[in-house]
């Protein structure tokens, strides 16, 4: 029998993986600026910080200045909602909420079901670093695994993070979740008039990465220390150590708020969903006042 090359690096471990821990890490300390006008000029000699009086009291409108995933959609700030997900999800040792260095926005927003601590580097990968070594001071181990999701995916489920980890469990390798893309593909030139096709893309094998990505602390680690902290997601950093993610389906709503169009479907999925898992894990208007998450966690 021929095995697919592609395959091997999850079929040909050298040794039974071992179970670990299962850890989340919530990237958050981006400012979303595709997605968040820019904010006027401060006046000269002005005190105002991007963190201070513009954040307001939770519930406010929030200035344009604010990080995207602080936003309120669906009467909640964004990353509430992708907070709220997790919290639906026993097997959870812990989740860790990577924010900027004195970014104290979710103190407003305290929780047993996550801690925050201010590890945000000026890159992606950075923060994902700075986050897994504060999972490490709190006793995870290099055999863990960890699933790094995007603050901005607030549309994610519990049972969707459920699926991935039944699927990348007794991977050796780990993986993701994904969306298989459905729209023609095309690739383009500058022409006359504008932009222009250049040529259609056969879709059959493309996917649109999503998240959480899944994958064992230390090999994650490893990876991210070699190409550095220029990657767009921690997937990429695995398949530059020439191994082969496994790709789990996810689906078309677990997409990323991006751009300002993005909430106004954020806020209406959620609407129609009822929002009901946000308010039952973390209370009220102001998303405080429940204390049952439906899991424990051991911070």
């Amino acid at each position: 029998m021929t095995i697919d090359p592609l395959l091997q690096p999850s079929l040909a471990a050298p040794h039974a993986p071992t179970p670990g821990r299962f850890w989340a890490l919530v990237p958050c300390a981006g400012t979303g600026s595709r997605a968040v006008a820019p904010p006027p000029a401060a006046p000269a000699g002005s005190t105002i910080s991007a963190f201070g009086a513009l954040a307001g009291a939770a519930g406010e409108p929030l200035a344009p200045t604010l990080p995207k995933q602080y936003h309120l959609v669906a009467g909640h700030p964004m990353v509430m909602h992708t907070l709220a997900a997790f919290a639906g999800v026993a097997r959870l040792a812990g989740t860790l909420v990577a924010v900027a260095p004195g970014d104290r926005y979710l103190d407003q927003h305290p929780h047993p079901s996550y801690f925050v601590v201010d590890c945000g580097g000026p890159t992606r990968a950075a923060t994902v670093q700075g986050g897994i070594r504060a999972l490490q001071e709190r006793g995870a181990q290099r055999d863990d695994w960890v699933l790094v999701h995007d603050a901005a995916r607030c549309l994610v489920t519990a049972e969707q993070i459920d699926r991935l980890i039944d699927a990348c469990a007794g991977d050796s390798v780990g993986g993701l979740l994904a969306h298989q893309l459905a729209d023609t593909l095309k690739t383009s030139i500058d022409g006359p008039g504008g932009v222009r096709v250049a040529s259609t893309v056969d879709r059959s094998n493309k996917w649109l990465a999503q998240t959480p990505q899944m994958f064992r602390i230390g090999p994650l680690l490893d990876a991210l220390a070699k190409v550095g902290t220029n990657v767009t997601d921690e997937a990429s950093a695995m398949e530059a150590m020439g191994l082969h993610p496994r790709l789990v389906p996810g689906g078309a709503q677990n997409f990323k708020v991006t751009y300002p169009d993005d909430f106004a479907l954020a806020e209406a999925v959620l609407a129609q969903r009822g929002h009901g898992t946000t308010l039952s894990r973390f209370g009220g208007d102001r998303g405080l006042g429940a204390s049952e998450t439906g899991r424990k966690t051991i911070f």
